[in-house]
């Protein structure tokens, strides 16, 4: 099946069932059942067989799921089989949190460099990086292969700064600023609102503490 029809829903999972897999994989499990992954996961053996079989199955009935050779897959399907190379743009409290999370490269996603308009912050070293002012942007991209560019500026700038680097060559974001980017539509983005995040889960805690008032 073409993967441009599979809902961003099955996509979503995706993430969740290698964190699951790779759990498994550290404990040297080396075959799982949709019924077994279903208890770990709390969702249901048939959502996990109809997620699968979006991607051609992966498993035997009456044998399961080799965890290697599932986790593999997926990880080929989320294109993290490869090394991605990112840069910050913003190196405030967020930028710096991110840039200091070491689970990122061991998914494969490495940052190289870290960038911003606070002349207080040049020079400051961050893990194996130097905050660099925005001026050596543009070759920095050019120069170093640069995959995504992670956005970590409020959002009265983030517009323009991802105009430009659209212009250097940058074809995909992770999107901090809070606020559409005016990209060309080959240019992949992900939004990253933390606000919307908090509220939805002030939302379930509402809905969890109705008629207990």
């Amino acid at each position: 099946m073409d993967e441009k029809n599979i809902s961003q829903a099955v996509i979503s999972r995706l993430p969740r069932y290698l964190r699951y897999l790779g759990e498994l994989k550290d404990s040297n499990i080396e075959r799982i059942s949709s019924q077994e992954l279903s208890e770990l996961m709390n969702v249901t053996a048939s959502q996990i067989r109809q997620d699968f079989n979006n991607f051609g199955g992966f498993g035997q009935q009456g044998y399961g799921y080799k965890v290697n050779f599932l986790y593999d897959e997926i990880a080929k399907i989320l294109g993290i089989n490869k090394t991605h190379h990112l840069i910050i743009v913003g190196a405030g409290n967020l930028g710096q949190a991110l840039a200091n999370y070491m689970n990122f490269e061991r998914r494969g996603f490495h940052f190289t460099g870290i960038f911003d308009c606070n002349e207080a912050l040049y020079g400051k070293k961050i893990r194996d990086m130097y905050v660099q002012p925005m001026e050596n942007l543009k070759n920095f991209v050019k120069d170093n292969a640069i995959d995504i560019v992670v956005l970590t500026i409020p959002k009265t700038g983030a517009v323009k700064v991802a105009e430009e680097l659209v212009s250097y060559g940058v074809k995909a974001f992770w999107n901090f600023a809070h606020v559409d980017l005016n990209v060309p539509e080959d240019i992949v983005v992900e939004n990253v609102h933390l606000s919307d995040s908090l509220m939805k889960l002030s939302y379930n805690i509402s809905r969890k503490n109705k008629g207990k008032d």
